[in-house]
């Protein structure tokens, strides 16, 4: 982005903005978490910018939804946190559950997703903080991928609590966001899509209120985490490159059409900003 580029301020009024993903066909899907809803925000043809556009409800009664994404058939994916399970909505509208248990347990609350090209998802499940023992649910946080078979494994549990998920743009690392610690990870991608080599690649130390959270990659490798006061850019290699600075603490960002603009849900707001 330029020196001159400016966070905007594109719509606001929610109770708690998430999972911000941008469709190919030219849309905006975001959670607002309490109210139980993902919003879609809609670009007229011809509108001069993205502060233009026209908001409405894509789907109530989420179950929390957090997480979104879209897999290489344009379905969305999502994280319902209140349903502790990740699900696909079908073309004609229909839901179908991708993960809800593993090893015959609940899963807690799915929070973040990305979908690798090859057909696995990534998802992160947290565990609430001082949650009662329940014998039928998982009692640990975790990454876990959902094969192309469908097969629901444990990707990783390095991270104390998994957040953000993200893949490097050849799809041989997988980044997690560690709310807990403040820190990015970075995992190796096998062929069978397992994880090694986990080590923490880049610190979100900061004063300020928030956590390391969202995250993404742009097209050269670089990582763009939602944490304190704004959102942190670093090199793959961990390098801070600034922060972009946003009124409201950050949860979530992602690429608008074409790279061409970073997308912020933050509290209240979804934001923009123009990048090159």
């Amino acid at each position: 982005m330029g020196p001159q580029a400016r966070v905007e301020k594109i719509a606001g009024g929610f109770q708690f903005t998430e999972g911000p993903v941008f469709s190919r066909i030219g849309f905006l899907l975001f959670s607002d978490i309490p109210a139980e809803r993902i919003v879609k925000y809609d670009f007229p043809p011809g509108q001069p910018g993205p502060g233009n556009g026209e908001l409405s409800v894509f789907r109530e009664k989420s179950n929390r939804a957090n997480g979104l994404t879209f897999d290489h058939q344009g379905r969305l994916l999502t994280c319902e946190g209140g349903a502790g399970r990740v699900t696909r909505t079908e073309k004609d509208g229909r839901i179908t559950v991708l993960a809800e248990r593993f090893e015959g347990r609940s899963l807690n609350a799915p929070n973040d997703l990305v979908y690798a090209i090859e057909g696995s998802v990534y998802f992160s499940d947290l565990r609430p903080r001082n949650a009662a023992t329940d014998p039928s649910k998982i009692d640990f946080s975790a990454v876990y991928q959902i094969t192309r078979k469908g097969e629901v494994r444990i990707a990783t549990r390095e991270p104390d609590r998994p957040n953000g998920v993200a893949l490097s743009p050849n799809q041989l690392t997988l980044y997690v966001a560690d709310s807990a610690r403040q820190q990015v990870w970075a995992f190796e991608i096998a062929g069978d899509g397992s994880l090694s080599k986990g080590r923490a690649v880049a610190e979100l130390k900061s004063e300020a209120p928030g956590a390391a959270d969202g995250l993404k990659t742009d097209e050269a490798g670089n990582i763009y985490v939602a944490g304190p006061g704004g959102v942190w850019v670093f090199t793959a290699t961990g390098k801070r490159l600034g922060t972009i600075a946003v009124p409201e603490t950050p949860s979530n960002c992602a690429w608008g059409r074409g790279f061409s603009g970073l997308y912020i849900t933050a509290r209240t707001s979804i934001y923009y900003i123009p990048t090159k």
